[in-house]
């Protein structure tokens, strides 16, 4: 569509900017790196900033503020540069989580990979080596959304709910992995289990994941897993995690 970006308002919360009417990866790259900018910018009437998965929302008090200097503001911005190829904002974060496959903990390995044509083994070594990238957070607090696998796991959800996950299920559709916050029912197909919790309340921060950091899901046995469990209270559920440049 030729009359994106768009800048629209929000009610009376804010400003919306959005880049794309689907999600795609070029999309996502932009609300991702666009935050950044205007988060950079230090605006006086911006209160926070979030992103969905193609679109910056810049939340403002349209009653004290009201729209028009900053949609200005936002429209110079936008036109310092093409966003569909901005890079990334450097210091985003890179969350290695360990995973067991497939066993009772994850019943559906072997019905999902079934699904994305491969067998459940090259399923675990797919998903066990693949970087995929937060896209947003949503659902349930501090719940990522991350993406995108390569195109045969393109696969729908189910056509019935699973009455539940448990939290830190790693369940699998359309080309993109969740970690549950929380034990929830799902369309989505479980396929591995991991100790991170996504959403810590007595922490300094609470929300582990940020849009935009990136995830590995690299493979533990059983018993490295349980080992984990037993030793890791800190939420991470294992996981080692490195600053990126």
């Amino acid at each position: 569509m030729t009359d994106l970006p768009a800048i629209r308002l929000v009610g009376l919360s804010g400003l919306l900017v959005q880049f794309a009417t689907r999600m795609s990866e070029p999309a996502n790259r932009a609300a991702i790196a666009f935050r950044a900018a205007v988060e950079a910018a230090q605006w006086p009437e911006v209160r926070e900033t979030s992103t969905s998965l193609v679109s910056t929302f810049i939340s403002i008090d349209l009653v004290k503020s009201p729209p028009e200097a900053t949609r200005e503001k936002l429209r110079a911005l936008l036109a310092q540069q093409n966003w569909l190829e901005a890079p990334l904002p450097a210091g985003r974060t890179l969350w290695e989580i360990p995973t067991l496959y497939g066993t009772d903990a994850a019943p559906q390995l072997e019905e999902a990979a079934e699904a994305a044509g491969v067998s459940p083994d090259v399923a675990i070594a797919e998903l066990s080596s693949t970087r995929v990238r937060v896209l947003t957070i949503g659902f349930a607090p501090g719940q990522p959304y991350t993406g995108e696998l390569p195109p045969h796991w393109d696969i729908p959800r189910q056509q019935s709910l699973t009455k539940s996950v448990p939290a830190g299920a790693l369940v699998v559709a359309i080309r993109q992995l969740i970690i549950f916050t929380n034990a929830s029912p799902t369309g989505w197909r479980h396929i591995g289990q991991t100790a991170f919790r996504n959403f810590r309340p007595h922490d300094a921060t609470p929300i582990a994941l940020t849009p935009g950091d990136e995830l590995c899901f690299p493979a533990v046995t059983e018993a490295e897993f349980a080992r984990i469990i037993l030793t890791d209270t800190s939420g991470h559920g294992g996981a080692q995690k490195q600053v990126l440049a």
